[in-house]
């Protein structure tokens, strides 16, 4: 009989021992072996939660979206209703977050983006990321331009985002946070000018 409450502890630790095996080796080599000797678990219970490596890469990709939403939020909550600018710069700020540039993170991004274009669950999830922050941004554009101009600039700053993350993802320095915050303000206030 399994013990009770132990979903609630297994889960997360094979969601980071996912994140684990693909920092080390990357998603095609990090076997549901590997992941499970990474959680101390037998790769039977990979199976038993998730499905297989598929469905776990799934849940994990989940937890970091669930993490990314929560970072934004949070950051939005601590900005007033109608400073649109600040706003954005909050919604920029919460996907270059420190929990989100932590090098396992990065890499199950990457393993992520790459994943969804030949799985259709994985690709959803990429469709719910990227129309939540188009709509997140539009949302504050609306306030200062008028609907097609924020279109555009949502899809800019959007574009911008992605961009950099990915350019700064595969750059041996990394993702430069403040770099990337800097650039979009820049390319924000030329759309508002």
């Amino acid at each position: 009989m399994p013990k009770v409450g132990m979903p609630e502890i297994r889960k997360p630790q094979l969601i980071n021992a996912t994140m684990e095996a693909i920092n080390a080796v990357g998603l095609q080599k990090a076997s549901v072996v590997m992941i499970s000797s990474y959680a101390g678990v037998s790769p039977a219970i990979i199976n038993h939660y998730f499905g297989g490596k598929s469905g776990l890469l799934e849940a994990t990709m989940r937890s970091v979206l669930k993490q990314l939403s929560e970072g934004v939020k949070s950051r939005l909550q601590e900005v007033g209703p109608d400073d649109a600018v600040a706003r954005i710069q909050a919604i920029v700020g919460g996907n270059f977050s420190s929990d989100q540039m932590d090098s396992k993170v990065v890499k199950t991004w990457l393993a992520f983006w790459s994943q969804s274009m030949h799985d259709e669950a994985l690709f959803r999830l990429q469709r719910v990321n990227e129309k939540r922050l188009l709509s997140h941004l539009l949302l504050e554009l609306k306030k200062v331009l008028p609907a097609e101009k924020a279109l555009f600039a949502a899809q800019g700053i959007a574009a911008l985002i992605d961009g950099i993350w990915l350019r700064g993802a595969l750059s041996p320095q990394g993702i430069n946070a403040e770099l990337a915050q800097r650039m979009i303000t820049d390319y924000l206030k030329l759309q508002l000018a």
